[in-house]
């Protein structure tokens, strides 16, 4: 893959990964319930997610969802109401002080992380593009793919960190109860805010 080409796909795969959407709010709301290096494994289970969808699309899986609507119309049903549920999850999280020496609740475990991208119809579409659009004709094919695998890895680690590192940031400075709840719910509310993009 051409230097030029790999910059456009590394572009393009940037916007995407660091607006606001589920993945970054997820993030946001980990760092700041349980802080940066306890999160970190939910980062690793959507970069793993996003790897595993990249590959299906990339080797056939993702033409199924082209050919069968409904199909599409079903991951979009999916994906909403796990985005609910997660959006609930996090509006009632619990209230922690991060500067106790007592460990938290458990953080979100990777898995679930990876399970959001495979059910996301937008990560679909971000994936079906990347493919479609920067992918090679022929023997430079599976290239190419690896070459876009890297880019998305790369785009994900950096794009997760910085919004883990924004939701710790949060939860130290969230000292009271109040702060804390008006922070889970309106965290949550975004969440479930993302499920309105994935029916526009």
């Amino acid at each position: 893959m051409e230097l030029k080409l790999f910059l456009s796909m590394l572009g393009f795969l940037w916007v995407a990964a660091i607006t606001p959407g589920p993945n970054n709010m997820l993030l946001t709301a980990s760092g700041a319930n349980f802080g940066f290096l306890r999160s970190l494994w939910l980062l690793i289970g959507i970069m793993l997610g996003m790897q595993i969808m990249l590959l299906l699309v990339a080797f056939g899986i993702g033409g199924l969802i082209l050919l069968y609507p409904s199909l599409h119309l079903f991951l979009k049903i999916a994906g909403s109401l796990y985005l609910l549920w997660l959006a609930w999850k996090i509006a009632t999280a619990k209230y922690e002080k991060l500067e106790t020496g007592e460990a938290p609740a458990a953080p979100m475990p990777f898995w679930q992380g990876g399970l959001l991208q495979l059910i996301n119809p937008k990560a679909w579409l971000m994936a079906l593009g990347a493919v479609a659009s920067f992918s090679l004709a022929g023997e430079a094919y599976r290239g190419s793919v690896i070459a876009i695998s890297f880019a998305l890895a790369l785009v994900n680690l950096v794009s997760g960190l910085i919004w883990l590192g924004f939701g710790s940031l949060i939860g130290r400075i969230l000292h009271s109860r109040r702060a804390w709840t008006l922070f889970n719910v309106s965290m949550g509310l975004l969440t479930a805010a993302c499920v309105l993009l994935i029916w526009r």
